[in-house]
């Protein structure tokens, strides 16, 4: 296709907000750790109509793999203020109630900072090894030195 311009994939998310439970941590057959958990993150805007200020909170799922999600366990619960980078995967499953299929977006995370000051969290999310991703997430792991920054 002749004259086509080919734009540059990227997909990167930057959030930060409380945890709105404490982690979940598993173990994948291959003994893979993976955590998850919600972040709730808060938007204050001014409503133009009533002149009044209101919160706008949305809620982000989270995970985690391997070290990472191991010493999540361990260093953070709910309420805990964090800041994650990583990117945006999707999955899909079958409802068992319905049998109907759904989709879920979520946050695979790069890098993980406790915001609390005297706990030092550190970055200590480790992308997860390409065996242990589930089969719906095809996408090469994003290793330390891979990142421009």
């Amino acid at each position: 296709m002749a004259g086509q311009v080919r734009l540059p994939e990227q997909n990167q998310v930057l959030i930060s907000g409380r945890l709105t439970r404490d982690p979940n941590v598993a173990f994948t057959q291959k003994g893979q750790a993976v955590c998850r958990f919600d972040v709730a993150v808060n938007r204050r805007y001014l409503d133009q109509a009533t002149n009044e200020w209101k919160d706008d909170v949305v809620y982000v799922p989270v995970v985690v793999w391997g070290q990472g999600a191991e010493r999540s366990k361990d260093r953070l619960k709910k309420g805990t203020p964090v800041y994650v980078d990583g990117r945006l995967t999707s999955s899909e499953y079958t409802d068992k109630a319905t049998g109907q299929t759904r989709r879920s977006l979520q946050v695979t995370c790069r890098r993980l900072q406790i915001l609390e000051s005297g706990i030092t969290g550190g970055d200590y999310a480790q992308p997860a090894a390409k065996d242990d991703i589930p089969s719906v997430d095809v996408d090469q792991p994003v290793m330390e030195d891979d990142v421009p920054f």
